[in-house]
């Protein structure tokens, strides 16, 4: 009983605890995630810096006004372009999460099935010699009580 109930336990935490398969996924995704933003950042910040050095050499502000002005309206051009940026960084991590998450569970439902198949085939198994035990136990008794009928009673 106590290694059914080992068993029942062993099934039912490699079907349910998907913890250490789910912290894999994330760690492989997040090594993978900044190896790759690693270069696109520099880059984007070199072509930022390429940006403000050809600003600086191009434009000469008459004053002190113009420039205040100049640099707010880039300070809010920079800020919507973080934050698209950060729209499409969180939209490609839900879109990537998801479709893992659909594959696991499309995997998780295929041994779900396998696994309702094969309790059915034992099921069947012990169906099956449930009833010839129970055959066999009748018979045997049938046997035994034309014995007792033939047997002469005092």
């Amino acid at each position: 009983m106590e290694k059914i109930a080992k068993d029942v336990g062993d099934i039912q935490s490699r079907l349910l605890d998907h913890r250490p398969v789910i912290n894999a996924e994330v760690r492989y995704f997040v090594r993978e995630f900044e190896e790759k933003r690693g270069h696109r950042e520099s880059r984007l910040l070199e072509n930022l810096d390429k940006m403000v050095v050809e600003t600086n050499e191009q434009m000469l502000p008459a004053n002190l006004d113009d420039v205040t002005k100049q640099l707010s309206d880039v300070i809010k051009r920079l800020e919507a372009a973080n934050h698209m940026a950060e729209r499409v960084q969180q939209r490609e991590l839900e879109a990537q999460q998801n479709t893992q998450l659909q594959a696991n569970m499309e995997q998780l439902k295929d041994e779900w099935a396998d696994f309702l198949k094969e309790q059915q085939r034992l099921k069947e198994e012990v169906d099956e010699e449930h009833a010839k035990a129970v055959g066999q136990l009748s018979a045997k008794y049938n046997e035994k009580k034309k014995e007792l009928a033939q047997l002469p009673f005092v």
